[in-house]
């Protein structure tokens, strides 16, 4: 009974936020996160399964997007104030310029999330079609919320946040 209230929760909050802040459904039902393996600019490799277990938010962006450099101080902030509680973020850089050091760009902006490159080929798989697109995954490996949006003060921001805590 517990598992099955707290998957009704977890189903109505999503709803709630897709109504409240004009976020962009994964769809009625959570769907499994498709798995990826992408590269770090110093050639470590990242994948999902690195962060089985974890909730994760996963942010869609590329260095010369404007409205991603005006989403990532917020998305910061809630890290920060998250990461204690076993919060994880990744970025995925994708449709960047010739010579562009995106993991160098977030640390100039003083961002403490890392970011893995190339992410070109994982966009379809996760329906990514522009920037920014940020997808809250719970430790089930669920995307329970995505958003497109820019707000760097969106309340569904940390509701997602903490949606993905409690799974």
């Amino acid at each position: 009974m517990h598992i099955l209230l707290k998957f009704l929760s977890t189903i109505m909050l999503g709803f709630a936020l897709l109504v409240s802040n004009g976020a962009v459904a994964a769809d009625t039902e959570a769907k499994q996160a498709p798995a990826f393996s992408l590269k770090t600019e110093d050639g470590r490799t990242i994948s999902l399964s690195d962060y089985k277990g974890k909730p994760l938010v996963l942010h869609f962006w590329a260095t010369w997007c404007p409205y991603c450099k005006k989403l990532q101080p917020g998305l910061d902030a809630l890290y920060v104030k998250y990461k204690s509680q076993g919060l994880e973020m990744l970025a995925v850089s994708f449709w960047e310029d010739d010579g562009a050091k995106p993991q160098a760009e977030l640390d100039k902006r003083g961002w403490h999330f890392k970011t893995v490159v190339n992410g070109d080929d994982i966009t379809k798989a996760y329906q990514v079609k522009g920037t920014p697109n940020t997808l809250f995954i719970s430790r089930e490996g669920k995307i329970i919320w995505r958003t497109n949006k820019s707000d760097p003060k969106n309340p569904g921001l940390e509701k997602a946040i903490q949606a993905i805590l409690k799974t």
